[in-house]
């Protein structure tokens, strides 16, 4: 079946064009290269892995509760229109907003992709270009994996949010090289790694958490790229050079602040607008999550340098200002280790149910053979 065919609703353009901007570069320098880059290139190299392999597709999946999403947590709990659903109509809406959440994820790696190719293109550093050709792996794989999940296990998709799209476009367009760094690797994949780590720690489902476990640990190198290339490069920048990737970091915070109410899920299911968007704003699940959302995003702004003083007052009006002070080391040591640990315990499990079905296995072969010496012996007896 076409992907167009299972839109919630069918999206403005079936081919999105962006003019691309900027130059490519090349260099000459094939031996020097930072220590800490080359060393996460060779990780990426070590680490890549196949969807269709390492994540188990034949675990089931309840299209209408895929992710275990409690009541409480749903935008309409305690309104007018919750106290009228059916059961059958709050399981199309879990169905829903699952779909939305995961076709914002699903576009936001086809977006990372394109964003990794450009790096390649763009950036002046041998080390830089070889990582990004890495990463750029790593986002097909992950955009192949989102998209079949949705696919075979959902059976819907959405269309990419406007805020999402209005993002990734002026990311794009912009012909300085750090700018898909930022707009990439700090805001867009800073927030999806805490949008994945929060599903990933409170799903009860195991194949949406072999998901965004496994998708995680590749995310956890790249936002390491991104801080070091960044960090490095913004210690050479002017004050006004910096003003100007702070007023861009500003303006993306706000959309993709903007994008995460799911306004369009309830425009589906036949709420005006303005008041989809006033049921988001009083939803107190959403409040706690956009602002954990920024959980990665805002210690990493501060540590690549872009700290000034119209920045923080940004992130005190968006009530997100104190996780600056995040340990962002920690939380992607314990996005690596959680994903370990799942395979540790998935392949734990697997090698018991196999020595158990060998064991089971030489038992009837040792009771068959029984049953053939009785036989033997009988017609000996006969004989």
């Amino acid at each position: 079946m076409s992907t167009h065919d299972l839109y919630a609703k069918p999206p403005r353009e079936p081919i999105w064009p962006v003019p691309a901007t900027g130059a490519a570069r090349f260099t000459w320098d094939y031996d020097n290269g930072r220590d800490r880059l080359l060393a996460l290139y060779q990780k990426g190299k070590d680490k890549q892995w196949d969807g269709a392999k390492r994540i188990d597709w034949e675990l089931e999946v309840d299209p209408y509760d895929p992710l275990g999403t409690p009541d409480e947590a749903m935008t309409l709990y305690g309104s007018r229109h919750w106290a009228r659903m059916t059961e059958k109509d709050k399981g199309e809406m879990r169905r829903h907003y699952a779909s939305w959440q995961f076709s914002q994820f699903l576009h936001g790696e086809q977006g990372a992709m394109i964003c990794a190719a450009r790096i390649v293109e763009s950036v002046p550093d041998l080390d830089a270009k070889f990582y990004s050709a890495t990463q750029t792996m790593d986002e097909a794989r992950h955009a192949e994996i989102y998209g079949r999940f949705l696919h075979e296990k959902i059976g819907m998709l959405y269309p990419v949010n406007d805020s999402l799209q209005g993002l990734l476009g002026d990311t794009l367009r912009d012909t300085r090289w750090d700018m898909p760094y930022l707009g990439m690797q700090v805001l867009i994949e800073g927030l999806a790694l805490a949008a994945f780590g929060m599903i990933r720690d409170t799903t009860n489902k195991p194949l949406p958490k072999q998901i965004l476990a496994y998708v995680m640990q590749d995310e956890a190198r790249h936002v390491a790229f991104g801080r070091m290339a960044l960090r490095d490069y913004y210690r050479q920048l002017s004050d006004a050079e910096l003003r100007e990737r702070e007023e861009f970091v500003i303006e993306g915070c706000y959309l993709m602040r903007d994008r995460l109410r799911g306004v369009e899920v309830l425009e589906n299911f036949g709420i005006p607008r303005k008041e989809a968007e006033e049921l988001s704003e009083r939803s107190e699940f959403l409040h706690l999550f956009r602002r954990l959302l920024f959980s990665r995003i805002v210690p990493c702004v501060k540590d690549i340098g872009l700290w000034g003083e119209r920045l923080q007052k940004a992130y005190l009006d968006m009530g997100v200002f104190d996780l600056g002070d995040s340990n962002l080391d920690l939380l992607m040591t314990q996005d690596e280790e959680i994903a370990e640990r799942l395979d540790e315990e998935r392949f734990a499990a697997e090698e018991r149910e196999r020595v158990g079905e060998v064991a089971e296995a030489i038992e009837q072969g040792a009771e068959g053979a029984h049953g053939t010496e009785g036989a033997h012996g009988t017609e000996g007896a006969q004989a």
